[in-house]
């Protein structure tokens, strides 16, 4: 499960540097635009990166089944919670001053709230593991394990299509906003 874990919190850190940009100042129509996306973003980032080191410390040391579950369950309702205040944000930002910037819009807030409902998921089945059956919660772990294998490609497409964001006077826009300035990485492959 650690190799899975380490799959899953890179995917999260390739995704969390796509939330940032990088150039100078914008037009009117992309500040006013990138202020409101922006504007929720950092908080959400910081949300993700301390569900995501909660779920790396878990895999470290010997830890009792009732601790892993709770870890479980918290971490994966607050990455589900914060994925679904990025597609709200985007949501409220409305469309995007580009070309296509309606289609643009639509991709991203549906790839993020596909990301949400997986961690939703994620969170349900670890609710439901049996802390007190040894066995069966080992087999639990096993089934979300796998879940998790799915992951990486989830993040590549959200990735993806917030990455189309990043294109002329909107990526200088963004990139002047405080809230869409990189935030701390997310923990290596090594801690997990």
């Amino acid at each position: 499960m650690n190799k899975k874990l380490a799959a899953a919190l890179s995917g999260t850190a390739v995704l969390v540097l796509a939330l940032s940009g990088c150039g100078d100042e914008g037009n009117e129509k992309a500040e006013r635009w990138a202020q409101e996306y922006c504007g929720s973003l950092q908080k959400q980032n910081k949300t993700i990166d301390g569900a995501n080191q909660a779920l790396a410390r878990i895999t470290e040391g010997d830890k009792s089944p009732e601790e892993v579950k709770k870890t479980d369950v918290e971490a994966f309702g607050d990455l589900s919670t914060a994925y679904k205040a990025l597609s709200d944000a985007v949501r409220k930002a409305g469309v995007p001053p580009l070309e296509n910037g309606s289609r643009i819009q639509k991709n991203a807030i549906g790839r993020l709230d596909a990301l949400s409902a997986t961690y939703a998921d994620l969170r349900e089945r670890a609710e439901a593991l049996d802390e007190k059956d040894r066995s069966e919660f080992a087999d639990g772990l096993q089934d979300i394990a796998g879940e998790m294998e799915k992951l990486p490609k989830q993040f590549g497409e959200v990735e993806k299509a917030l990455g189309e964001f990043r294109q002329g006077d909107l990526q200088e826009a963004i990139a002047g906003q405080d809230g869409c300035r990189k935030p701390s990485p997310a923990p290596s492959a090594s801690a997990a």
